[in-house]
């Protein structure tokens, strides 16, 4: 007969007639073991993520604040619009106001200053007149000799200077105006008003102001 060989005696293996358990028997019973995968997955879960109730729940809450809360805060901002529109409007006329007031006073400057420079205009011109009267005065005298040829010459200067305004002033047979004349001679009348009886030296009014009376005898 032949003998099984025989295993030495300090080894400590399996009985030979043990078979060795398989490797995916082993794999199984590690997963009946393993806690379940929700269970694992709502460990995992993040702190601040909400349950899928909740979410809900919040979408709830944000569909009540567009109720009457919201609607008194656009109530308020409207009210608040409107304050501001009509402070607008206020302020706005203010400046209307402004501009009006300094357009006018803008006017009444400009007339004030348009008018004083005429005046100045005319006050200058009326000098330089009175300054040739005594030019005038002594084609006058020329005439009254017989000297006719200076009076194509007084004619064209008279001519121009009336052209500017010069009035000559002879109110020979006219009553007596002490604001146009200045009596220098007297003689008897008839009484009654005064009279000019002559003309001594003409006078002349510049643009209807008086720049010279004119020198008359008059009757008393």
């Amino acid at each position: 007969m032949t003998e099984k060989p025989r295993r030495p005696s300090g080894d400590a293996g399996p009985p030979a007639d043990e078979e060795a358990t398989p490797p995916t028997a082993a794999a199984d019973d590690a997963a009946s073991e393993s806690p379940a995968p929700a269970a694992e997955a709502e460990a995992d879960a993040p702190a601040g993520t909400d349950a899928p109730g909740e979410a809900a729940d919040g979408d709830g809450d944000g569909e009540a604040g567009s109720g009457p809360e919201a609607d008194a805060d656009l109530q308020a901002a409207a009210d608040a619009l409107e304050i501001d529109l009509e402070l607008l409007l206020a302020e706005r006329e203010q400046y209307l106001d402004a501009y009006r007031r300094a357009q006018a006073d803008f006017e009444n400057y400009r007339k004030q200053a348009q008018k004083r420079l005429d005046d100045a205009v005319v006050r200058s011109l009326g000098g330089f007149v009175e300054r040739l009267l005594p030019v005038l005065d002594s084609c006058d005298a020329a005439l009254a000799h017989g000297a006719s040829e200076v009076e194509p010459v007084l004619s064209a200067l008279y001519g121009e200077l009336a052209k500017e305004g010069l009035e000559r002033i002879d109110p020979k047979g006219s009553a007596f105006d002490p604001a146009e004349a200045e009596a220098v001679m007297h003689e008897p009348g008839e009484g009654g008003d005064q009279v000019v009886a002559e003309v001594l030296r003409p006078g002349y009014r510049w643009r209807g102001r008086v720049i010279r009376p004119a020198m008359v005898k008059v009757t008393d």
